[in-house]
């Protein structure tokens, strides 16, 4: 059996938290934000484990402000996470405001950053997840992977000033 990003799956039986640890944790890690002022709950990424960033988005239908914290890594100049909503199968709001309106800025540990969004696709993709599988707990990452009915999205996060110039 093959996960649907096109890899055999290195082992059976992926288990991943209740949804409700998971939206836990997700409100704790924003509180934690909050309550330190943005002290804490933002990381750089290392070679081995992926960094966080808080992105900003406006919702494609309520046109109000939108704020979800995200793993990344760094490739060149720009971030690169994935747009899998807790391993759960629908995609993650984020994802769907920023196909709608893919300019978005992103809170980093060094200040923010104004960015443009994309999906990789093709060799870029195949690239980009390939170094996930390389971080911290990415020898689970297929596996979790195929719990999904459909491709994880790979989104790279491009500096605004040089996307635009593209």
């Amino acid at each position: 059996m093959s996960s649907p990003e096109g890899a055999d799956l290195p082992r059976a039986g992926a288990k991943l938290p209740p949804r409700w640890f998971i939206r836990t944790a997700w409100v704790v890690h924003r509180g934690l934000y909050r309550v330190s002022g943005g002290r804490l709950g933002l990381r750089t990424p290392t070679p081995a484990v992926w960094g966080m960033m808080r992105l900003h988005t406006v919702g494609r239908r309520s046109g109000k402000p939108r704020v979800a914290i995200l793993a990344y890594f760094e490739d060149g100049a720009d971030l690169v996470t994935l747009a899998m909503n807790g391993w759960g199968d629908p995609p993650p709001a984020w994802w769907l405001n920023l196909q709608a309106a893919p300019t978005a800025e992103v809170d980093l540990p060094d200040g923010p950053r104004a960015v443009v969004a994309h999906a990789a696709t093709g060799a870029e993709r195949e690239r980009l997840w390939a170094v996930y599988r390389t971080l911290n707990g990415g020898d689970d990452l297929d596996v979790h992977a195929a719990l999904r009915s459909r491709e994880t999205p790979v989104v790279v996060l491009s500096p605004a000033t040089a996307a635009s110039a593209v």
